[in-house]
């Protein structure tokens, strides 16, 4: 199955976690990469990466700047580390040379243009901060009490039925839920 699935990344042009791994990148305990994530393929031992970091779908990890190429010759290049405990949302870009620091979040489609302090929630493009962690935390606490909340029998893991996914749907229409 392993052999397959590098054959396919091989043809698309992608590199699993594992051969960026043996190029050089580092990697801590309990890292996910969702689909599509670029991890700077030419310039992967530039990147390191802490423990229990998320990088939802389509996110990019970049070491590399080439728009310096053609009016100086060269291409700019720089270490990105991401510290424990961080979240990066889709569709997120990281350019070289940033440090994200622990226990932070990066919002959807953020674009990370310079370090970010540990304890943070950021996003936008170029990505500001938009709360502490700690107040993020006690927001969502607080708007969890007021709206649906889901079990596990209302994911594709426990496979939901049709029924609790129109019930799900209909309670959702206007609203934000949590689900477990």
């Amino acid at each position: 199955m392993k052999i397959l699935r590098n054959l396919i990344n091989k043809i698309r042009g992608e590199y699993s976690t594992d051969q960026l791994v043996s190029r050089g990148m580092q990697v801590g305990e309990n890292f996910q990469r969702q689909n599509a994530v670029i991890l700077d393929p030419d310039h992967c031992w530039l990147i390191d990466i802490g423990d229990n970091v998320t990088l939802a779908p389509r996110v990019h990890i970049l070491c590399h700047d080439a728009s310096t190429k053609r009016y100086l010759g060269v291409t700019k290049i720089g270490c990105v580390k991401i510290g424990n405990n961080v979240f990066v949302g889709a569709d997120s870009l990281v350019l070289p040379g940033v440090n994200i620091g622990s226990n932070v979040i990066i919002g959807a489609n953020s674009t990370v243009t310079k370090d970010i302090p540990d304890n943070t929630v950021v996003a936008g493009c170029p990505a500001q901060i938009i709360c502490t962690l700690d107040e993020f935390i006690e927001k969502e606490r607080e708007q969890m009490q007021k709206s649906p909340c889901y079990g596990p029998e209302y994911t594709l893991r426990e496979n939901v039925s049709m029924e609790l996914r129109r019930k799900q749907k209909q309670q959702l229409e206007d609203h934000i839920g949590y689900i477990d």
